[in-house]
């Protein structure tokens, strides 16, 4: 009945204003970050943990101990090997996620609200999060699964795309690192230990809450979860990104469209164009069929089923892409309509019209990216990760409806500069 009724409650989901999403924000005893919400809807208690520990602060000869020191947190903490971990939160009717990307590691936690359940649940993911066993066995199993997937990824166009990609826009950078055949191979156990000891310490932790809690209770759970930890982590940050200098890459390869990547490394998450270029991204290649390369690319001349541009903010600046897939016969000509549609939009950004349309469908798009606790958590987790202020949710209509044509023109003007965008050809002649 306890697992019937939580989920159940996974799928009812409170909608929040789009105003007054009310942020706490402390430093526990421990010297974690802490950022809460209280909501008292449903109940529900969602936390998450984030650390720097994401791929950028692997050496490239180890590339992949980012993904296998946080997946393998929940092979065996403790006393406690993978099945019994398991069957724990089956028995509770609690979640852990998380994962790792290139800036963060993070481990969540969704469980009921009421007190059995909630401190059953807290307990076992501080278990998994200050002792964990990384089992040898367990390293050899996932080791393989990750070098079989790594070997497949490698036959095909797309995955090659991607990682050849992130290396030409991030030379000599982890952020252009992705794992490989050796590089995996050479992860040991003690790798995994020493990692975790260095970036899943409590100085560097970001605690998100969000749900049925007090403030008080808020406070005990963050130090409860965080004053076990290793004596790491603090102000971690990646080194530098240098700009790659404009180059086409072609790579041969038999399938029948051609995989194409344009772009950059061109903002990080705390640069103040972030809003002029989320705005503007929506009318270049962000809203899918009115912007205006899907109008160019696709609907006027046919040359790809689907064109899109996007900006990845990360700690560090994150990339600005173009992407499609093509005719390998056409691949030129679709190239240059690329080409004309960016340098015409820089020049004149978006018309008062596009503009109009990016705020209203950003604005009105806001509630429904937050209107659950899980999706919030995301939100609250990123303000805290990333030092953005607390009031940034409260801040996000009015930042984007003061976006001008010349704050998008000027913002990409300095991030989107033609003498360091990179292509990446996939499946060229």
């Amino acid at each position: 009945m306890r697992i019937l009724i939580f989920f159940l409650l996974s799928f009812l989901t409170p909608t929040f204003a789009l105003a007054g999403v009310k942020i706490e924000h402390w430093t526990a005893p421990s010297g974690a970050k802490v950022y809460f919400i209280e909501t008292r809807l449903l109940p529900i208690l969602d936390v998450q943990i984030d650390f720097a520990g994401g791929g950028a602060f692997v050496p490239a000869a180890k590339a992949g101990l980012a993904g296998l020191t946080r997946n393998l947190l929940e092979a065996g903490a403790a006393d406690l090997d993978e099945e019994k971990i398991s069957g724990r939160l089956v028995d509770l009717g609690a979640r852990l996620g998380g994962g790792a990307d290139s800036d963060r590691a993070s481990v969540s936690l969704r469980t009921l609200s009421t007190q059995a359940e909630r401190e059953a649940a807290l307990e076992l993911m501080r278990t998994v999060l200050s002792a964990p066993t990384f089992p040898q066995a367990v390293l050899e199993r996932e080791k393989g699964r990750s070098i079989a997937g790594i070997r497949e990824a490698e036959t095909r166009p797309d995955a090659i795309a991607g990682k050849r990609f992130a290396a030409a826009i991030y030379p000599d950078h982890p952020y252009g690192v992705s794992p490989s055949v050796d590089s995996v191979s050479a992860i040991t156990r003690d790798d995994l230990v020493a990692f975790h000891r260095q970036h899943y310490g409590a100085r560097g932790a970001v605690v998100s809450i969000i749900g049925d809690v007090s403030r008080a209770e808020a406070e005990a759970i963050a130090q409860r979860l965080t004053e076990a930890l290793p004596s790491g982590g603090g102000d971690l940050v990646p080194p530098p990104v240098k700009k790659p200098l404009r180059q086409t890459i072609k790579i041969p390869h038999p399938a029948v469209q051609s995989h194409v990547h344009v772009g950059l490394p061109a903002i990080s998450r705390s640069d103040p164009d972030y809003f002029p270029l989320l705005v503007g991204n929506y009318s270049l290649g962000g809203g899918g069929f009115v912007s205006r390369l899907m109008k160019e690319v696709r609907e006027k001349r046919g040359y790809a089923y689907s064109v899109h541009s996007y900006f990845a903010p990360r700690k560090l600046e994150g990339p600005f892409e173009i992407g499609l897939q093509t005719k390998r016969e056409q691949v030129d000509a679709a190239l240059k309509v690329v080409d004309q549609v960016l340098t015409d939009y820089m020049a004149k950004g978006p018309t008062p019209q596009e503009l109009a349309a990016a705020k209203k469908n950003m604005v009105d798009g806001l509630a429904l990216r937050m209107d659950s606790n899980a999706k919030l958590l995301g939100y609250l987790s990123a303000i805290g990760f990333y030092g953005l202020p607390l009031t940034y949710l409260d801040d996000f209509p009015a930042r984007v409806k003061a976006v001008t044509i010349e704050q998008v023109k000027a913002a990409f003007a300095r991030h989107v500069k033609p003498e360091n965008l990179v292509t990446v050809v996939v499946a060229a002649d």
